[in-house]
């Protein structure tokens, strides 16, 4: 996947103590059509790639307005 480091963002669900940390690349969804999300603890690990109504899911369920 052709992303660099700066086009990450942390979620604002992420824990400020460095245990529950996730990134998602918004530059990507606009380019690529999917949305990458990954572990910000392991930048060279596995990337999810979810649709945009699946991350939308994903943040309903964080967010605790998921049905």
């Amino acid at each position: 996947m052709n992303t660099t480091p700066d086009q990450w963002i942390k979620s604002s669900y992420s824990g400020s103590d460095g245990g529950q940390c996730v990134e998602w690349a918004p530059g990507f969804v606009r380019s690529g059509g999917v949305v990458p999300v990954r572990d910000s603890k392991v930048p060279a690990g596995p990337v999810l790639m979810v649709s945009p109504e699946a991350f939308a899911g994903l943040v309903a369920l964080a967010r605790g307005t998921a049905p």
